[in-house]
């Protein structure tokens, strides 16, 4: 027996010696699991012969039947002394891998994805201890009967991607990650790999498991891992960076990886300011007080050109008040991104020295997620609601105030108990306004009626208001307070007899107050770097300032009282337009009015007040050039995540 044998199965003994140790002081069992024994706690309906294939050692964690377990411990290293007769056709074994390889496959079962010897436990055993990634093996599949149990549910899942795909190793702990991986590599649910697709993407796995098990903590398993990975970054990225910039990049989305693989809902932040008691600003949460730099440059990314954009032009109004208010202590630049660039435009401005990046739209979100990941000493924000991502904060108003404001206006204005209500998108923060609009206008008017439709399904939203014989209709929302939106088509207003549009009222933004507020923080304290540990939405509204309620001269003088008095109770806080009984359109309780909606319950609202006439459009009913944004923020954007918006990775 060669030298280098016998010690590789003296380094092999140890091994095992030590697994045998630690899983005894842990109270688990510390030999090979055993088929036999499992398969009693099935029902097995078949048994489907795979013919050989590699097969990944490391799924390997048992054997057919009782056996000789005992001469291994649970990892396949040996346990028997150096003069054992196991031991000497351990090392004959050993010696022939060292000179020629091993050929010959070994003889497994596979069940629910991992894989027991009934022949060749020993060439497993010297395969493991020389780190070998795979076995060829002749391998008959034992079939479990369907069931709702999660693990079944899961197994056969599995099943239908490793047809398409004759992929090993990878494994989710909730339904649909197989579906949502073939999404996210660019190919369909039914896509079948080619050879060198698998090449590739076992390649790049491997890589990636490797980076990732660098982690001191893994918070998922490395496939989910991967589906965060792929939210950010491409899968050509992992063979392309170098590991430790590979590695970085993983840490910075390993908060991400925690919060997804967790479940958790996003934190809704409603407060522009906590308790004067605790003397600091909500976003000292995300700037740490350690110095107070005097001057900080501020970047402001716009898709679209203020010029042309009402939204842009209300956010470039809010950058110049914010620089206004500062003075000389705040830098500013503004970027157009151009063909939606918007990750190039990001990385000009950090180029060009900013350090805080407010990302104006929501479909920045993916930018600023890979911004925030590289340049991790930059505060990246994005004007989006509900959003579970770490690095990124997010920002935007809670218009549902200034909607149930309006709805009272509209509601006292009907003269025929019917309001129009053209909604835009379903996305988080829509029903919410919705319902705020109708729950006003039941305030005024308890017969009122609010006839619901989407803009984002149809072109002739005011025409068909119109032809139902409505005369009060809520529109489009004003951009900025200083420019009053009265021209057609904006806002909330009404019908005469003569066909005259008059105005009523209109929610605005002041982005500038919101501005101002982070850019100040940011003043007195230096910016956090690295990502947060949660994901943290700002949803301010009628109290920070951040948005208003412009109302028309025109109205009634007791309306405009009415509507006066609303934002003077919104704004200091004495206000919940929630706070009342409330049923949804099926007749489900959904608020008894002894107490107040919690955010994310509002947040994240997805049903209509029994008062509101019309439905939720399903992805199907929205139109081509709207989908996008409700692939984003849609309230079933979940349901959307196994559908491919992209090019093929692989």
């Amino acid at each position: 027996m060669s030298y280098e044998a016998t010690e590789q199965y003296m380094k092999a003994l140890k091994s095992g010696q030590k697994y045998v140790k630690n899983a005894l002081a842990a109270g688990q069992n510390p030999y090979p699991d055993v088929l036999d024994e499992i398969e009693a706690g099935y029902e097995i309906t078949g048994r489907v012969e795979l013919g050989v294939m590699n097969i990944p050692t490391e799924l390997i964690v048992g054997t057919r039947s009782v056996g000789r377990t005992a001469a291994l411990a649970g990892n396949f290293m040996p346990l028997l002394e150096q003069d054992s007769e196991f031991a000497v056709k351990w090392i004959r074994l050993c010696e022939a891998h060292m000179e020629e390889g091993i050929r010959d496959p070994i003889q497994a079962f596979e069940f629910l994805g991992k894989f027991y010897v009934q022949e060749g436990n020993k060439r497993v055993s010297v395969l493991k201890s020389f780190d070998a990634p795979t076995v060829a093996a002749s391998v008959t599949r034992v079939l479990p009967a369907r069931s709702e149990d999660p693990e079944i549910k899961r197994y056969y899942e599995f099943l239908q991607f490793f047809n398409l795909s004759g992929i090993y190793g990878l494994s989710f702990e909730k339904p649909g990650g197989f579906a949502r991986l073939q999404a996210a590599l660019g190919v369909t649910e039914d896509h079948v790999w080619t050879e060198e697709e698998r090449r590739s993407f076992r390649s790049g796995f491997a890589r990636f498991q490797e980076a990732y098990g660098k982690m001191k903590v893994q918070p998922a398993t490395p496939a989910e891992a991967l589906l965060v990975w792929l939210q950010v970054f491409r899968f050509s990225d992992i063979k392309e960076m170098p590991m430790t910039e590979l590695v970085s990049h993983i840490a910075a989305l390993w908060p991400d990886m925690k919060l997804q693989n967790e479940s958790e809902t996003p934190a809704i932040e409603v407060q522009p300011e906590l308790p004067q008691k605790e003397k600091r600003l909500l976003v000292s949460k995300l700037i740490t007080a350690v110095t107070q730099p005097d001057r900080v440059r501020v970047a402001f990314i716009y898709g679209f050109d203020p010029k042309t954009s009402a939204w842009t032009r209300a956010h470039d109004l809010g950058r110049m008040r914010m620089e206004e208010a500062l003075g000389d202590k705040v830098e500013v630049s503004t970027y157009i991104a151009k063909e939606r660039d918007y990750f190039a435009a990001m990385s000009g401005a950090v180029e060009d020295g900013a350090e805080i990046i407010f990302a104006t739209t929501p479909p920045m979100i993916d930018a600023c997620r890979k911004l925030a990941a590289i340049h991790q000493n930059v505060k990246v924000f994005n004007c989006a609601l509900s959003q579970p991502y770490t690095g990124v904060t997010m920002y935007y108003s809670r218009i549902y105030e200034c909607k149930f404001i309006t709805g009272a206006i509209a509601g006292a204005m009907t003269t025929n108990d019917r309001v129009g209500y053209i909604s835009s998108y379903p996305i988080f923060g829509e029903p919410t306004a919705i319902n705020a609009f109708a729950l006003g206008a039941r305030m005024t008017n308890p017969r009122a009626r609010v006839e619901l439709v989407w803009s984002c399904t149809r072109r002739d939203c005011v025409q068909e208001l119109r032809r139902r014989g409505i005369t009060v209709i809520s529109n489009r929302d004003g951009t900025s307070p200083d420019r009053p939106q009265w021209a057609f088509d904006w806002g909330t207003y009404m019908q005469d007899a003569d066909g005259e549009l008059i105005p009523l009222a209109t929610p605005c933004w002041n982005w500038g107050a919101l501005y101002e507020k982070l850019v100040r923080s940011a003043l007195k304290g230096s910016l956090e770097t690295g990502p947060a540990d949660k994901a943290v939405n700002l949803w301010l509204g009628m109290d920070s300032g951040t948005i208003d309620v412009q109302l028309s001269d025109q109205l009634p003088d007791g309306v405009r009282s009415l509507g006066l008095l609303l934002k003077r109770e919104l704004a200091d806080g004495k206000l919940d337009p929630f706070r009342s009984r409330i049923c949804d359109q099926k007749g489900v309780l959904r608020c008894d009015g002894e107490q107040s909606l919690s955010p994310e319950s509002l947040a994240g609202m997805d049903w209509l007040c029994e008062n509101v006439d019309g439905q939720i459009p399903a992805f199907e009913e929205i139109l081509p050039g709207a989908r996008e944004l409700v692939r984003l923020l849609g309230l079933y954007r979940d349901d959307l995540s196994t559908q491919v918006k992209e090019e093929k990775q692989l």
